[in-house]
């Protein structure tokens, strides 16, 4: 159901909120995405939120003015909490109610009483400020892009990706406390460095400081414990997706990773955007997963026709550097790179289906990373590391100032949208992060 198209997906629909109307406006009525907010300032309690061109909307005054009635009034309602977690348990056909009452009391052809109780509760989005949307209970990063896995591999001298890279979605489990909404600033890391030729390591703020594109992807409902989750079933599960950035520390990572993974190289900071774009709104960017013949089919939990045939999803995403010098000469930020999530080798509900399958009980409000997000060509690389080749070759900005990695006072913004012929552009907002320098 997540994938069918429906009125809510009509490109010749418009609101009466002009600001949605515009061609490159990232929350037309087409999109409707979902946070918590409240007015800057001021000592009002959090609360769910949906966007509307340059507004917001207070779900839960909509609701109590429309008189909403039904699984759409009692959705709505329970958008009055300071998280989302209780709606994203309700459920798809929960989401969707709200979701499509909300569209047509936007719709510009809406009766006038429905626009006057909506219009009463729009506060512009310069007027608010956002918190976190669900109370996460636990965040798991995946390691999907099979792109991003060759580049690294050959940076670090391997002759491929793991054997186990086109078998299974491989992940690691997070760090939850240091999740934090754009506009995070934290300080650099520090921890143990093996640096190259020496034979014992030191303690130290990282020197290859890197940022990771990615998507956040949200659990609605979840599932008892020992009870897996089924692929075609599996984006039932997912209410959204926002725009993620795992940032690494690469030089501690390098030390640290053997024989169990990352740790203090990804628990410092993980940004994350404040709207979650639902799954139906994304359903008209849906494309064949895109795995070669010759590697064969996964094992039958992680195959199904569906997933192969509308398993990927084009979302258009840019990551930019704004420097001290860009915010000095109030420069416009210098672009990085672009790539497309339709890369990805393994999908959403290939990451959901394998998280649950060994008994795992997922919650809502939990977290999904997508792992970085890389595409065949080398302006595409969603790291760094990658673009600048493990510091072999720095990126040149357009202030002349050159990065091999993320120096102190620098700002990594992630922006996403998506667009095809004969539908609505819709957009992510952005994800802002910025390096402090190290704790002395």
């Amino acid at each position: 159901m997540q994938h069918t198209l429906n009125q809510t997906h009509d490109p010749a629909a418009r609101s009466w909120v002009e600001s949605a109307n515009a061609p490159t406006c990232d929350f037309p009525i087409q999109n409707l995405p979902f946070s918590v907010f409240r007015r800057r300032h001021s000592d009002e309690a959090f609360r769910g939120a949906v966007a509307i061109g340059d507004q917001v909307i207070d779900i839960a005054a909509w609701a109590s003015r429309a008189g909403l009635n039904g699984i759409a009034g009692e959705g709505a309602r329970v958008c009055a909490q300071p998280v989302l977690n209780e709606f994203f348990s309700m459920g798809p056909s929960a989401w969707r109610a709200v979701r499509h009452a909300l569209f047509a009391a936007l719709h510009e052809r809406a009766p006038s009483d429905d626009r006057a109780a909506l219009e009463a509760c729009l506060i512009p989005q310069s007027e608010v400020e956002y918190g976190l949307p669900a109370q996460i209970g636990d965040y798991t990063d995946f390691y999907t892009s099979i792109h991003h896995a060759t580049n690294i591999s050959k940076l670090l001298g391997l002759s491929g990706v793991g054997a186990n890279f086109k078998s299974i979605p491989i992940a690691y489990h997070g760090r939850v406390s240091s999740i934090g909404l754009s506009g995070q600033r934290f300080r650099r890391p520090a921890g143990q460095i093996m640096l190259p030729g020496e034979g014992a390591p030191i303690f130290s703020p990282s020197r290859k400081l890197d940022y990771e594109l990615e998507l956040g992807i949200y659990i609605g409902q979840g599932n008892a414990a020992g009870e897996p989750i089924a692929l075609d079933q599996a984006d039932s599960h997912v209410f959204g997706l926002c725009l993620l950035n795992d940032w690494s520390a690469r030089d501690i990572q390098a030390w640290e990773m053997q024989p169990l993974g990352p740790f203090l190289a990804k628990n410092f900071a993980t940004t994350i955007s404040p709207w979650i774009v639902t799954m139906e709104a994304l359903a008209p960017f849906r494309l064949p997963l895109p795995r070669p013949h010759t590697d064969g089919k996964p094992l039958p939990y992680l195959d199904s026709d569906r997933n192969s045939t509308t398993g990927a999803i084009d979302i258009q995403l840019e990551v930019c550097i704004e420097t001290s010098r860009h915010q000095a000469g109030n420069l416009p930020a210098a672009q990085l790179s672009l790539t497309s999530f339709r890369h990805q080798y393994w999908s959403i509900a290939q990451m959901v289906a394998h998280h649950a399958a060994g008994g795992c009980n997922l919650r809502a409000g939990d977290l999904l990373g997508s792992g970085t997000i890389s595409g065949p060509g080398q302006s595409e690389a969603g790291a760094l590391m990658e673009l600048a080749r493990d510091a072999s070759e720095p990126v040149t900005l357009n202030t002349g100032e050159k990065r091999s990695y993320v120096e102190d006072g620098d700002a990594i913004i992630l922006r996403g949208h998506c667009e095809k012929a004969g539908f609505a552009r819709i957009g992510f907002g952005e994800s802002r992060g910025e390096v402090l320098p190290a704790k002395r």
